[in-house]
């Protein structure tokens, strides 16, 4: 963050100072007391478990210069506001307008959010300093704390924007305006709060609205709800996919023995040969939307494609791949689920493991609303004809999926339902042999990290390869 008295942060959030106006605040900004450093602004922020306030002298003691409240509080200076959580937005929205250099990237979609972003951050850097967040900083506190990194260097400033109703994104837009606007694509997640895909789109366009003329949308040009967002904008519209029409596009696409995809990069500007680290063949999109938005951002070809194809996954739990020692495969994407990024990592796991034994820990796919149980018996089905030798799923909420691997009457494999991470530990620990591989996925509040980590203690990574 950009230093600033404490009388400009009051005027920033429409605040009261209390203490020495003149104290300079310099960052960083943060919500936790534990992370604060020197000159940092402790933000007291009220949740469902504890009430931020409390910290507030622990965090000045640890040498905060300063803490936005909503009430005062005793042991040094502070700015007194009606909702802490809104002034964190303007204290975002009014940095980043004393940041006239600062280019603004945002990202949404229903899936592949972070990668995308992880993507597009990864390419930036090599045309200037680059501010992005960790994971899934994308709601209306990760999202301001993001932009509150930014200082009078940072050139790029890629964002991912979430929504779990209509609005979230035009306020998320409102703090940080966007200069290329990103938008992946439609599913399922969270159709149980936006009622129909065509709910989700709604929110969805807010970001292409939020972008002015002089910016550029990056629409998916085989998503057809996606596509029909062009005419939410004033902006350009530069289309990605794997269509003719899709000014940037993969052609030539396979994936190799791992389930990395190798593709040819094709932009107005000429092509490049692409080996992607990542896996998945729906990586691919993921590249592709990327490559439009650095495209937008003025990153030549050859520097698109070098980026490309020497990125690897950057935020955790997200199709990491691990080889044990006994050969074991173990692909972690466990950070959270839907039903079309099941199936794709299904897929993964079903192309990497031609030859090989492949088994499946699922967990609950959240917030599907009335469509959950259906969904849920879809994922079992296409795990049961995917070929998998087994099927385990974690939690009630996921039984549905058992039910559905059951009504594959070609299938030949086992299916076992468990009410905890430990016993699916223990099932899967039974029948696991040497070089078998195994997908662990579901929704954050399925907790399926602790499987894989389980399993990587039981078996040391091999020597020199490890993570691949």
């Amino acid at each position: 963050m950009i230093p600033l008295p404490l009388a400009a942060v009051a005027e920033t959030t429409g605040g009261v100072a209390h203490g020495d106006p003149a104290t300079v605040v310099a960052g960083p900004v943060v919500i936790d007391s534990r992370a604060v450093e020197p000159g940092a602004l402790f933000v007291a922020l009220r949740g469902e478990r504890a009430d931020g306030h409390d910290f507030a002298p622990a965090a000045l003691a640890a040498g905060a210069a300063a803490v936005l409240a909503e009430r005062p509080v005793e042991g040094g200076p502070s700015v007194v506001v009606p909702d802490a959580q809104e002034a964190l937005g303007r204290l975002a929205r009014g940095v980043l307008a004393r940041l006239p250099d600062a280019r603004v990237v945002a990202v949404t979609g229903s899936a592949g959010k972070t990668s995308t972003k992880d993507l597009i951050a990864h390419l930036l850097e090599r045309s200037g300093p680059t501010v992005w967040p960790p994971g899934s900083f994308n709601n209306e506190i990760g999202l301001p704390l993001t932009v509150l990194r930014a200082d009078a260097a940072t050139r790029h400033l890629v964002l991912e924007m979430g929504a779990r109703g209509v609005g979230h994104i035009a306020y998320l837009a409102g703090i940080a305006p966007p200069h290329v606007g990103v938008v992946l694509n439609v599913g399922t997640a969270h159709l149980g709060e936006f009622g129909s895909p065509e709910g989700i789109a709604r929110a969805k366009g807010e970001l292409p609205e939020a972008v002015g003329p002089d910016g550029t949308v990056v629409l998916n040009a085989d998503d057809p709800l996606v596509r029909g967002m062009a005419a939410r904008t004033k902006a350009p519209i530069v289309l990605f996919g794997r269509g003719p029409d899709a000014e940037v596009r993969a052609v030539d696409e396979r994936l190799d023995d791992a389930g990395r995809p190798v593709f040819t990069l094709v932009t107005p500007e000429g092509s490049a040969p692409v080996a992607l680290r990542l896996h998945g063949a729906h990586a691919v999109l993921n590249a592709l939307a990327a490559a439009a938005a650095a495209r937008a951002s003025g990153v030549g070809l050859a520097d698109i494609a070098a980026g490309l194809a020497d990125a690897v996954p950057a935020s955790r739990w997200r199709m990491e791949v691990t080889e044990r020692a006994d050969g074991v495969t173990v692909v972690n994407d466990a950070y959270n689920a839907n039903p079309d990024s099941t199936r794709s990592a299904v897929d993964v796991v079903r192309h990497m493991a031609r030859g090989r034994r492949a088994f499946a820990v699922l967990g609950e796919m959240a917030e599907l609303g009335d469509s959950s149980v259906a969904e849920h018996a879809k994922i079992g089905q296409h795990v049961a004809r995917s070929g998998f030798d087994g099927l385990i799923t974690v939690g009630g909420a996921a039984s549905a999926m058992a039910e559905g691997a059951g009504q594959v009457a070609s299938w030949t494999g086992e299916c076992v339902q468990v009410d905890d991470v430990g016993t699916a530990v223990t099932v899967l620990s039974e029948r696991l042999r040497p070089r078998d591989v195994v997908l662990v996925k579901g929704s954050r509040v399925a907790g399926l990290e602790r499987v894989a980590e389980a399993l990587l203690a039981d078996g040391r990574p091999a020597a020199g390869g490890g993570r691949r």
